[in-house]
């Protein structure tokens, strides 16, 4: 069994002005999607005070990070252009930047728009290229001193689902993973700034969301938190067969066995739901109430 070093129990994931002890308890990063199409939740937030409310509630209901994205990137999804994720998510950062007591992300792979949410108010970017599409990524990070979130995936939104296929599927995500991580550090961003994801979803078969869950604990061999984005997505849908919208007993049950595993990090839309089963999961952790 691959264990935390004694400095990893001890780091803290620094965004901005806000600290997160995020080996002492597992954090929730609520999910806002601001645009027509994204699988889940497409359409519901455009308004950007139907947005901001929404924020809210999910910090209300136990969210440590607010990440707000204007591009879908569900399978077969088409890009936007930079000024339009600006136009949808710039508005609603700095509406939230005076009202939140927790920190922002902006889900971005552009470097445009990572500086101008970083700008409104963001302290984190959540990359899903891991600054592997745009180059100036990584410097607008190190320059302007944010945590990075960097997640795996193979391919693009466009065609990540076009038979997907791995010789050993942890070994070459911890690799890619930990090209990533060069990246960032020879830019100058501080290992405490960052964070890993395994991209549960991207470029991914059903068969190898299950693996991800079942090993992620070979992950902590990274030394960094990890975060898991299994929220509504549709290996749940194809073990349960049910809907987008009927997934939250699956989704909470892929969260509780996440923690267990290593998880440091959950991405969900269903925060209190979230909040409540990574609480119980870390109890039984820590083997204590």
């Amino acid at each position: 069994m691959v264990t935390l070093t004694s400095a990893s129990k001890k780091r803290d994931l620094k965004c901005g002005s806000f600290v997160l002890r995020v080996y002492e308890r597992t954090h929730l990063m609520g999910i806002l999607n601001v645009t027509p199409d994204s699988f889940s939740d497409g359409g519901r937030f455009m308004d950007t005070e139907t947005a901001i409310s929404h924020a809210l509630r999910m910090a209300a209901e136990g969210a440590d990070i607010i990440d707000i994205g204007g591009e879908s990137t569900r399978p077969g999804s088409d890009g936007v252009t930079a000024f339009e994720e600006i136009r949808r998510t710039v508005p609603i950062i700095q509406g939230l930047a005076g009202l939140l007591k927790v920190p922002i992300s902006i889900d971005t792979s552009k470097s445009e728009v990572a500086l101008a949410a970083i700008q409104a108010g963001a302290s984190m970017v959540n990359d899903v290229t891991a600054l592997k599409s745009d180059l100036r990524m990584a410097d607008v990070i190190a320059r302007t001193g944010v945590s990075v979130s960097l997640m795996h995936m193979k391919g693009t939104p466009k065609d990540m689902q076009n038979h997907p296929h791995y010789d050993d599927l942890m070994i070459e995500i911890a690799e890619s993973l930990r090209g990533s991580i060069d990246i960032a550090v020879r830019a100058g961003i501080s290992r405490d700034k960052i964070i890993v994801d395994p991209g549960i979803g991207f470029g991914k078969t059903a068969e190898h969301n299950l693996l991800i869950l079942n090993r992620l604990a070979e992950l902590r061999a990274l030394d960094l938190p990890i975060l898991i984005g299994t929220s509504r997505k549709s290996f749940i849908g194809s073990i349960l067969n049910r809907g987008v919208s009927e997934r939250l007993t699956g989704t909470t049950t892929t969260c509780a066995i996440a923690v267990m595993n290593g998880a440091n990090i959950l991405r969900v839309h269903d925060v209190g739901t979230a909040a409540e089963a990574a609480r119980v999961a870390d109890a039984i952790k820590k083997e204590k109430i």
